[in-house]
């Protein structure tokens, strides 16, 4: 798999696709999934940000977009497309594939911030996925009340599914 035809990335953005997708794969392997469900995790890898170097693009508008897109041109996988629609903010209902985009999307090696701990917590997920979910989420969440930003209600929602258990 490869980027869409009517991906808009950056070099620099293609590269980070490229390490999503791979840790995805290198998780899967990891875990055992079965082919089907590990082309599941890499597709929407390959479709996440297909749309985030577009001129219009925003931090929150490029997942839906991408989603909305895909669906138009093909993908019919419910899961695969609310993985790439709600991949920055989470998501209560998601299945396996949009829990490790989510993951992946943070815990991918070539993000800046802290490449150590993140390394660590990547070198946890095929052991202790649910609980790496939680740490990740709850940085992610401090990252936005920090910013001063909203919570979104699907942040929200996914927060609670994951604090309650």
């Amino acid at each position: 798999m490869t980027l869409p035809p009517w991906a808009i990335a950056t070099p620099e953005r293609r590269a980070h696709i490229e390490r999503v997708a791979a840790l995805l794969d290198e998780w899967a392997r990891a875990m055992g999934v079965s082919d089907a469900e590990r082309a599941r995790w890499v597709r929407a890898a390959w479709l996440h940000d297909a749309l985030r170097d577009e001129p219009r693009s925003d931090e929150l508008a490029h997942g839906p977009r991408a989603a909305a897109r895909a669906a138009h041109d093909g993908e019919r996988d419910r899961g695969v497309l609310d993985a790439v629609r709600y991949h920055t903010v989470g998501y209560v209902h998601w299945d396996d594939v949009g829990r490790m985009l989510y993951l992946a999307d943070f815990l991918e090696p070539g993000r800046q911030r802290e490449p150590a701990d993140r390394a660590a917590l990547a070198a946890r997920v095929p052991r202790e996925r649910d609980a790496v979910l939680k740490e990740v989420a709850s940085r992610r969440i401090e990252w936005v009340i920090r910013s001063g930003r909203q919570l979104m209600p699907a942040t929200v929602g996914f927060w609670n599914s994951l604090a309650s258990h």
